[in-house]
């Protein structure tokens, strides 16, 4: 196994109907928010980035009705976020009112995490396993 290997070069997108207000959500569960390039139309994105602060990105933009090029439907996300405290996720996002998906689970693999739902539908799993 490479140990020297850094996992920073591949960002994953979610299109969304309220992209400010899942912005505003994920930051309430920890990330920071990153670059926001607002569009025309009222609420719409262009293009913004919301970091974690253990690492890694993943871009929020708004689910284009005219262009479909970079958009996917509502919901069909699904991301996994390595942290360090998994603890502290689970009870920040119980505070936000979060679906749980997957309660927080001592996985055979050696991780320990949860899952949920943001208030689009899309599923983001927090973990210790890093590969």
């Amino acid at each position: 196994m490479n140990t020297t290997r850094k996992d920073m070069n591949i960002w994953a997108g979610i299109t969304c109907d309220d992209p400010l207000a899942e912005r505003e959500w994920l930051t309430a569960l920890g990330f920071e928010p990153g670059i926001l390039v607002e569009g025309d139309g009222d609420g719409e994105v262009i293009h913004s980035e919301m970091l974690w602060p253990d690492g890694g990105r993943v871009m929020i933009s708004s689910r284009s009705k005219a262009d479909k090029t970079f958009s996917s439907p509502t919901g069909a996300g699904n991301l996994y976020v390595v942290v360090a405290d998994p603890d502290a996720v689970h009870a920040k996002a119980t505070q936000l009112g979060a679906t749980l998906v997957r309660d927080m689970a001592e996985e055979d693999y050696g991780s320990r995490g949860f899952s949920i739902a943001d208030p689009e539908g899309n599923t983001w799993s927090f973990g210790t396993y890093a590969g």
